[in-house]
Formats: C-alpha cells, sequence, structure tokens
C-alpha cells in the first residue's frame, strides 16, 4: 500500500505531529470526501506500507521528526517556485528558508528521494516566461546535486481557479510557447545534473527528451525497497486521478480546505474561511486529520491491502 501525504493539504509544514503520532499508533481514519459519511481506517505498519509519499512546499516543521519514520520508506515531493507573496501568500523565503530546507533534507535522505516541483508554471505580465526561466535557472544551481529530477507543468484554468487566475492576468499558452520553455527547462536540468519530466500534463514532450512524470512513481519505489512492490494489484495507474497522470494507485491521506499555504492556484481548498474553519479542529491526538469521528459514527477498517 502506498500512502500519499497529501495532494489535498501539506502535512509536513502544518500536520507532522499529527502524522507521526498516527504511525506511533498504527492506524490513522481518513474521511471520503466525496461521502462524508464513509470513514475508513487505514493500517500504518510498516509491513503494509510500501511507501510513503510526502507533498509538501515547506518540509521544515517536520525536519526534526524524520527520525519517527526510520522503520518506513518514503520520499517527498517538494515544490519550489520563484513566485512572490502574490501567488504563494503564506511561504517562508524560499532564498533564505526554503533552499536552504530542501539541501538539509536531501542531505538526511538522499537527493533520489526528494523530488523538485517547480509547478504549476503560469505566465502573465509579471510572470513572464522568461521570469521562470531565471527562476529555475537559479533554483536549479542552487539545488545541484541535491534531487535528480525537475517536475513541472502548466497551469490549468477551471471552475475554481479561473476568476483568480484572471484577475492576476494568467493567460493560457499554445503547444508552441510551452514547447520552447520546456526545452529551456531541459537543458536547465541537464546542466544541473537533473532529468526534466512534466506532470499530468496532455502535451507530448517526448521527443524533446521529456518524459511523463509519475509522482506516485512504481519504479521509485521498486528502486527504494530494492524490490517489487509488495501489493501488486496496486501496480495500477490511479483511476482517481486526471487522465494525463501516470500516478499509480496510492491512499490519500489528506483532508481538504486544511492548507494554510495560501497559494492563489490551489484547487484543494474552497475559501480562506474554511480553511481558517477546519484548522481551528486541528488536534494532533485525533485519528483524523482537522476532525473526528462522531459518537454514532462507524469506520470500515480496510483490510483488503492488496485490493
Amino acid at each position: 500500500m502506498i500512502i500519499s501525504a497529501s495532494r489535498r493539504t501539506d502535512i509536513p509544514a502544518f500536520y507532522s505531529e499529527w502524522f507521526l503520532n498516527r504511525i506511533k499508533e498504527g492506524f490513522l481514519d481518513v474521511r471520503n470526501p466525496m461521502n462524508n459519511r464513509q470513514v475508513s481506517r487505514l493500517p500504518l505498519s510498516p509491513d503494509l506500507v510500501d511507501c510513503i509519499v510526502f507533498w509538501t512546499k515547506n518540509p521544515i516543521p517536520m525536519l526534526p521528526k524524520l527520525d519517527g519514520l526510520r522503520k518506513y520508506c518514503y520520499y517527498f515531493q517538494f515544490t519550489l517556485t520563484g513566485y512572490g507573496r502574490d501567488i504563494e501568500l503564506n511561504l517562508p523565503d524560499k532564498r533564505k528558508e526554503l533552499i536552504p530546507a530542501f539541501q538539509e533534507l536531501s542531505d538526511r535522505i538522499g537527493p533520489e528521494r526528494v523530488i523538485w516541483r517547480y509547478d504549476p508554471i503560469l505566465v502573465s505580465d509579471r510572470y513572464s516566461a522568461a521570469y521562470h526561466i531565471k527562476a529555475i535557472a537559479e533554483i536549479a544551481k542552487a539545488l545541484n546535486g541535491y534531487t535528480e529530477k525537475c517536475v513541472f507543468s502548466f497551469v490549468d484554468l477551471y471552475g475554481k481557479n479561473r476568476t483568480a487566475m484572471r484577475k492576476l492576468g494568467v493567460r493560457d499558452l499554445s503547444g508552441d510557447e510551452m514547447r520552447s520553455i520546456a526545452v529551456q527547462i531541459r537543458d536547465i536540468a541537464q546542466a544541473n545534473h537533473m532529468t526534466a519530466a512534466t506532470c499530468a500534463e496532455i502535451i507530448d514532450l517526448e521527443a524533446l527528451g521529456i518524459g511523463h512524470n509519475a509522482c506516485i512513481d512504481k519504479a521509485l519505489v521498486e528502486r527504494l525497497t530494492g524490490g517489487k512492490i509488495k501489493n501488486t494489484k496496486k501496480n495500477l495507474k490511479d483511476s482517481g486521478q486526471r487522465a494525463a497522470c501516470r500516478c499509480m494507485a496510492s491512499r490519500e491521506v489528506g483532508t481538504h480546505n486544511t492548507c494554510a499555504n495560501g497559494c492563489i492556484y490551489c484547487y484543494a481548498n474552497h475559501s480562506p474561511e474554511s480553511v481558517r474553519r477546519n484548522m481551528a479542529k486541528y488536534d494532533p491526538h485525533s485519528t483524523m486529520l482537522c476532525d473526528r469521528l462522531g459518537p454514532d459514527e462507524e469506520v470500515t477498517i480496510f483490510k483488503d491491502v492488496k485490493h
């Protein structure tokens, strides 16, 4: 079983104490976002968890707690971009805090276990293609030797973010514009001993030497564990993700509307108020993130780890 922690929120930044408490207890509860009355209990014993994939923009609060994960295989998807606080409102300083944190994390767990994400790329008058290329070059130079891969994607405009994106002057990119940006990212990555890959992009860049990334990556998990993934029926594409996503199936343990990074492009938060309301419920000793079981609620014990 692969644990995703989390596409819905930033567990390393805000909820590492909760997660490590659940590791100690050996299970956690997660509510189905499509059916609020459906709660599943997932076992977290090392013999059942093949790998934990952490998604974060700020792992600093979790760094002192990494020893609590020593029995587990895990890696980090670390998003580090060139945006200012008009886009990513509440992140620490990139140069002074986040790049050094990336370097420290890599030194502690290895460059193969820290994936650099520069995504999504949104293009506007302020954040032009040239701006992104300059930012990527600067970050790549700082991360040379600290990661093996640079993953990027172009912003998708959809219902939840379209209004905010239009207010910022974000525009759609043509295929030629995407290819031009991608080639430059590829060359920067190669110059800094990294492989460039896209995340959930429909555009095919294989001819340019840029593959489609799998963030929940079967090959990487097998490389890190030194063998095959135990739960072989899980070696399938995650049907719950977008069509262009290459991830294998995983068990998501996060909760929507709980991330305080404040990124304008976020799809997991409905509003700042919903985030404040849910974060007020946070209890690091609860079995569920920013939530708890009601007195009459039942949980489904997840037994079939090979499903």
